[in-house]
């Protein structure tokens, strides 16, 4: 079966769908496949095609001019076609007018990527004037700016079926915001609105939310990066309350601080649907916090919660771990960047151990320390579902690691351990090997930028041979030199069962010279080697070839470009 008819049978009946244009393949793939090419049978096609042809696909073909390709296939004549359109087309936005069917019943509308200006929204108008079954719209990245979104306000609340609603980044801006306010409250099915990246500004939100006070189905809301202070969320704020059937709330890189926290706590509770919630980059502080605790205690249903960047401090961590205490569904906590501390990391695990359903912790970059790291690892041994620890840049040393590595053997389901650039060294590398091989589940294991040497990284390929899950191990930058590749090179060899699950090992940054190339290209035995990336006598050097069953390898000495190698079994060394 070709890609086109593998792709048609995936296609419901009714659909014409145009891809991948800056092209004009165009295939009949309903009833029968045909693939037709060029102007002069595009030309011939509409007097072709039969009424039962309902299925259409516009594919790649280079060298066409598509406006001349598509006006000859017209389209438009097809009313009886129900459309899908999926156009990923970086060229004019002229064509649109000639591509897209006049009468077609269009049901999904794509656009994304494109940047049709205002020009482009305005010849967009004429079409979904006549679209009234449109369920999916999705126009982001399109730069049409505050003038494109007057342009769509004279159409969007004409849309009566219109579910999804999709204008990242297209500099809408308040004045755009506006105008955008005044129909999109008549799209009373709109389920899912994506406003993020428009600097929207207080004023915008508030135009905003006016409009959100007629969506009665809203389920998600994005608007993120758009410059809102807490005025313009308070504004908001007082209609997310109305919206009882809210699950996705994103305001991630905006200026929201206390009284914006405040006001959130305040509606937190009449938004019992909330499931995930995303404040990532505000301003909420050691104050914000506490207020924020108080609506997090309403949300029984909470299951991800993003709270990164908004420096909430270990005072800040204690008042919102009462709160956390409630969010028994909690699956997903992100507490980067925060200035934790150790005395912050304590407050949470007294309560994290009680999140039975927590399945990913992210604390990264808080400076928890040893000591942290001993709190913290009294509290995992409750989070019988935690798939997912991310504990980069923290300090913990060999002590801290050498605890987690204790509690860390009860944790079955662990997929990915995430310990960079923790001044982690030789002791804390080898406590860690020792119970590794229990994490049958694991599957990932970062420890980028640690002291863990030759003799460690000795320790540490022991696991990979008694782990059958490991696919991905990052050793960047942990001064391994010549001997850590040799010792590694030398476990690795032992066999193919070594190798079952390993995928991508990553050495670079490791001071390894021309000998340790030639130890791992040896003892692997590589098919082929491109190592542009070597410095001189090095590049001469790893000249691998042979049966081994590892055949692929990317070197990249100490600079940024990389080699690679031809690929048997899909296995990858980065060095």
């Amino acid at each position: 079966m070709t890609t086109i008819e593998s792709h048609a049978s995936r296609q419901r009946e009714g659909t014409c769908h145009l891809l991948c244009l800056p092209a004009a393949l165009l295939g009949r793939i309903w009833p029968v496949v045909r693939v037709v090419t060029g102007m002069r049978v595009c030309k011939q096609l509409h007097s072709d095609l039969s009424e039962q042809a309902r299925n259409v696909f516009l594919v790649k073909k280079p060298e066409t001019e598509i406006d001349k390709d598509i006006v000859a296939s017209d389209f438009r004549r097809f009313a009886h076609l129900s459309v899908a359109v999926f156009l990923k087309w970086q060229g004019r936005s002229t064509g649109l007018i000639s591509l897209l069917p006049l009468k077609a019943a269009l049901v999904s509308l794509d656009l994304s990527g494109i940047p049709i200006g205002a020009k482009g929204a305005e010849s967009l108008v004429w079409l979904l004037r006549n679209c009234k079954a449109l369920v999916y719209l999705d126009l982001s990245f399109n730069d049409i700016g505050s003038d494109g979104a007057g342009m769509l306000s004279r159409v969007i609340g004409e849309c009566k079926s219109l579910a999804h609603l999709d204008l990242r980044f297209n500099r809408v801006g308040a004045t755009g915001a506006e105008r955008l306010a005044s129909v999109v409250g008549e799209c009373k099915a709109l389920t899912h609105l994506d406003m993020s990246g428009n600097r929207l500004g207080n004023d915008g939100a508030g135009a905003m939310a006016e409009a959100l006070r007629q969506c009665k189905l809203l389920t998600h809301l994005d608007l993120s990066c758009d410059n809102i202070g807490d005025d313009g969320f308070t504004r908001l704020a007082m209609v997310l309350g109305a919206c009882k059937t809210l699950a996705y709330l994103l305001l991630n890189g905006n200026e929201i601080g206390v009284e914006g926290a405040r006001t959130l706590a305040e509606v937190l509770g009449s938004c019992r649907a909330l499931s995930h919630l995303e404040l990532r980059l505000n301003r909420f502080g050691v104050e914000g916090a506490g207020r924020l605790a108080e609506g997090l205690a309403k949300c029984k249903v909470l299951a991800h919660l993003d709270l990164n960047g908004n420096g909430v401090g270990a005072e800040g961590a204690g008042r919102l771990a009462g709160g956390l205490r409630a969010c028994t569904a909690l699956q997903h906590l992100d507490f980067r960047f925060n200035v934790l501390g150790a005395g912050g990391v304590g407050r949470l695990a007294e309560v994290l151990g009680e999140c039975s359903s927590l399945a990913c912790l992210d604390l990264t970059g808080n400076g928890i320390g040893e000591v942290g790291a001993r709190r913290l690892a009294g509290a995992l041994g409750g989070c019988q579902s935690l798939t997912h620890l991310a504990l980069t840049d923290n300090e913990i040393g060999d002590d801290g690691a050498g605890r987690l590595a204790e509690v860390l053997r009860g944790c079955k389901p662990l997929t990915r351990l995430d310990l960079s650039d923790n001044r982690i060294g030789l002791v804390g590398a080898g406590r860690l090997a020792e119970v590794l091989g229990y994490c049958q589940a694991l599957t990932h294991l970062d420890l980028l930028c640690n002291e863990i040497c030759a003799e460690g990284a000795g320790r540490l390929a022991g696991v990979l041979g008694a782990s059958k899950a490991i696919s991905c191990l990052d050793l960047r930058s942990c001064n391994l030199g010549d001997d850590g590749a040799v010792k590694l090179a030398e476990i690795l060899g032992l066999g193919e069962s070594n190798l079952n699950s390993l995928v991508h090992l990553d050495l670079r940054l490791n001071g390894i010279s021309a000998e340790g190339a030639r130890q791992l290209a040896a003892l692997q035995g590589y098919e082929s080697l491109d190592h542009n990336d070597l410095h001189g006598d090095a590049a001469a050097a790893a000249d691998g070839s042979g049966s081994g069953t590892l055949a692929r390898l990317e070197i990249r000495e100490q600079r940024p470009r990389q080699g690679t190698v031809g690929a048997r079994c899909g296995w990858r060394i980065v060095i």
